[in-house]
């Protein structure tokens, strides 16, 4: 998959797009450039890619914009790019569906590990049907998770989730009533252990919540939060 994939880099500073794009090239994946909001939509509606790396900041539509109107037809997996001084406009893009984010000034070799452990997720989620030994559908009262289709249905309803979302339920689900702390998904579902904002874990939950209560309020109170620790799926009779 890593060969293969395909990625859309959204900056409107060129100098930037041209150094993610080296360093990408560089592991024999495919890049294709926007340098603004409603070039970044068009291509990224029109085409489908991999993983979309998009700036924040941009003038006329913003990364948040172009991410808000992305999830309403594609989940495709986004990295936002932010400044240092931009924490607002991250816990923003969190809630509109980013997937990840990367602080400017960065670190190309950075770029590349964060592109592909998502790459990583994806793929090993899209095919976990080739291994015979593993059931890959995990059936719950008020619940189905569906690995051979990546499919979540509450209540015979099916529920549209960003690749990230789905991984962290998917986690969760495979131990029920298990207790997680932040750290501990962040590592697992993101697949690092340094970089990262444990923000990112709570709102992931919260908008898999809000996801879910629209279809089921008890497909949705099966994502539990232990006060003082972090997170469990939790199977009740009923």
């Amino acid at each position: 998959m890593d060969k293969e994939a395909r990625i859309l880099v959204v900056d409107d500073e060129d100098r930037i797009r041209r150094l993610i794009k080296m360093y990408l090239e560089r592991e024999n994946y495919i890049i294709d450039e926007a340098e603004d909001g409603h070039e970044a939509l068009s291509k990224a509606l029109n085409e489908d890619y991999d993983v979309i790396l998009l700036d924040i900041m941009m003038p006329g539509k913003d990364g948040v914009e172009v991410c808000k109107e992305l999830r309403e037809k594609k989940a495709t997996p986004v990295i936002m790019l932010t400044a240092k001084g931009e924490e607002a406009n991250r816990v923003q893009g969190f809630e509109v569906g980013t997937d990840d984010y990367i602080v400017k000034p960065f670190s190309p070799r950075e770029v590349v590990l964060r592109v592909k452990a998502l790459l990583r997720r994806a793929s090993s989620t899209k095919f976990l049907e080739t291994d015979t030994a593993t059931r890959n559908v995990l059936v719950f009262p008020h619940m189905t998770i569906d690995n051979d289709a990546h499919r979540v249905t509450a209540d015979g309803t099916e529920v549209s989730l960003t690749p990230k979302e789905y991984e962290l339920l998917n986690y969760m689900a495979q131990s029920p009533d298990k207790v997680f702390d932040r750290e501990q998904l962040l590592k697992e579902v993101w697949q690092y252990e340094f970089f990262g904002d444990l923000r990112t874990v709570d709102t992931h939950v919260k908008r898999l919540r809000e996801k879910l209560s629209k279809v089921s309020s008890k497909a949705a109170g099966m994502i539990v939060t232990v006060w003082g620790v972090g997170y469990k799926f939790e199977v009740s009779g009923d």
